[in-house]
């Protein structure tokens, strides 16, 4: 459907975030969990990670990549379970096939998070709401579980949307409110902007979606680089990015940006531990193993080095892991620079498949409900 006064295509996109994945599923297959806080993750003893938290957890500031041993001392009575990523995959494959009857255009973030284009879709149900929530229904029925659903004209929206009213929500944001939802958003809720990035921009006067959008493309690269572009379409609720059912995944990686840039070595070795731990759990539950790292490093100043090394044979083994990520670090010369950001990416996977991006269709016109 296209707007008739701009000819722009207007779309129906569903992003559907089940709720507390991996802790739940755990929850629901043990009763003796149930309404307790608990954390799917590596153990606070040996160096482990939290993949996962339940929502109990999470009443104790506890989150997805915190150090184990830091969510354990937020609570001491906390629950470890190590993950069951072929289970959480079955779930997942359940999941997506009950997406598929209502659309072939969807788009897998992870294994509990989704894009779904329904602008047309295979049951011709009129209002992408409406198969929101037979999907949710449909979730709930088959697999115990809750899902959130976010319903607005484009992934960023949907996303936004999405994370409103969690757990088991549904929110819409409509085409003719979009501009004025993201207005009113603080900069940290913006998806993709994270502590340091919405400290900066404070410091810089913005604090709001509407002091985004009041600020100059040129001044927004200046301060931000390449990504001063996105940020200045989403301050103007626009993204053009299609749902790519076919997307191929090219890498798997992680990073942190700190608070305080860091200098210590040893400090910044252990940040590197808990980045290795998290792309570690990520190449498991995507089943596949790389070839290739590469080590990011940004500096207090916003330049930005990379480092790459292909091992001989494929791993996703954190030892293997981590002695390249460390060495490939020891051989940069810091210079008595600081950093503020950290990254590695494992490229080269196993089972990368090249696929064709299936292009979507533009349709005849706008309604003001979705």
């Amino acid at each position: 459907m296209c707007d008739a006064s701009t000819n722009k295509q207007i779309r129906k996109i569903i992003h559907l975030d089940m709720d507390a994945f991996y802790a739940s599923v755990e929850q629901r297959d043990n009763p003796q969990y149930r309404s307790k806080p608990l954390v799917v993750g590596g153990s606070p003893n040996q160096r482990g990670v939290v993949a996962a938290a339940s929502y109990e957890a999470r009443k104790f500031g506890i989150h997805s990549a915190m150090p184990s041993v830091v969510a354990l001392a937020k609570c001491p009575g906390l629950i470890f379970v190590r993950p069951r990523f072929d289970v959480y995959r079955e779930v997942s494959a359940q999941i997506h096939s009950i997406f598929r009857r209502y659309t072939d255009f969807v788009e897998g973030v992870a294994l509990d998070e989704a894009y779904l284009d329904v602008t047309e879709n295979k049951q011709n149900i009129t209002y992408a709401s409406t198969i929101a929530r037979h999907i949710k229904a449909g979730i709930l029925q088959e697999t115990n579980l809750t899902a959130t659903a976010g319903i607005s004209i484009n992934k960023f929206l949907a996303k936004m949307a999405s994370g409103q009213n969690k757990p088991n929500g549904l929110t819409v944001i409509l085409p003719q409110s979009a501009e004025a939802f993201v207005e009113g958003l603080a900069i940290e809720k913006f998806h993709g902007i994270g502590e340091v990035t919405a400290a900066k921009m404070h410091s810089l006067g913005i604090y709001t979606g509407a002091d985004l959008k009041g600020r100059l493309l040129k001044e927004l690269t200046h301060h931000f680089g390449k990504v001063g572009h996105h940020y200045y379409k989403i301050a103007r609720a626009e993204d053009d990015r299609i749902v790519e059912p076919n997307r191929v995944r090219k890498s798997i990686g992680a990073e942190t940006s700190f608070a305080v840039d860091l200098s210590d070595r040893a400090a910044l070795l252990h940040e590197l531990e808990q980045i290795v731990q998290i792309v570690q759990q990520r190449l498991e539950q995507h089943q596949t193993k790389g070839r290739t790292l590469t080590l990011k490093i940004k500096f207090s100043d916003y330049q930005q080095i990379t480092r790459s090394k292909t091992i001989l044979d494929y791993t996703r083994e954190f030892d293997a892991i981590f002695t390249t990520a460390t060495e490939l670090f020891e051989a940069v010369e810091l210079e008595n620079r600081s950093i503020r950001l950290l990254g590695i990416a494992l490229s080269n996977l196993e089972n990368a498949k090249q696929t064709q991006v299936i292009q979507l269709p533009l349709f005849e016109y706008v309604v003001n409900e979705l």
